[in-house]
């Protein structure tokens, strides 16, 4: 994700001092920094969990917590139409 940034540098004594962003701006850069944070989260908790952990996909963990029915009862389904 690109963020388009128009910067305002305060400057004192010829050298950057503060930067001015819109909040539109800052909001953006706030949330590309929270996605950040939280990939490195993730990729903590893989290497701590170690190579032998269970992974579930999103339609397991929906199955499992009996959230949708198994992909082919929904394609027989999507088939009758």
């Amino acid at each position: 994700m690109m963020i388009n940034l128009r910067p305002q540098i305060l400057k004192k004594n010829g050298r950057g001092q503060f930067v001015i962003l819109s909040y539109k701006e800052f909001l953006a850069i706030q949330e590309v920094l929270e996605d950040a944070d939280d990939v490195l989260a993730l990729q903590q908790a893989r290497e701590e969990e170690g190579p032998s952990s269970p992974r579930y996909s999103l339609e397991e963990v929906r199955m499992r917590l009996g959230l949708s029915k198994p992909r082919k009862a929904r394609k027989q389904r999507a088939g009758r139409r």
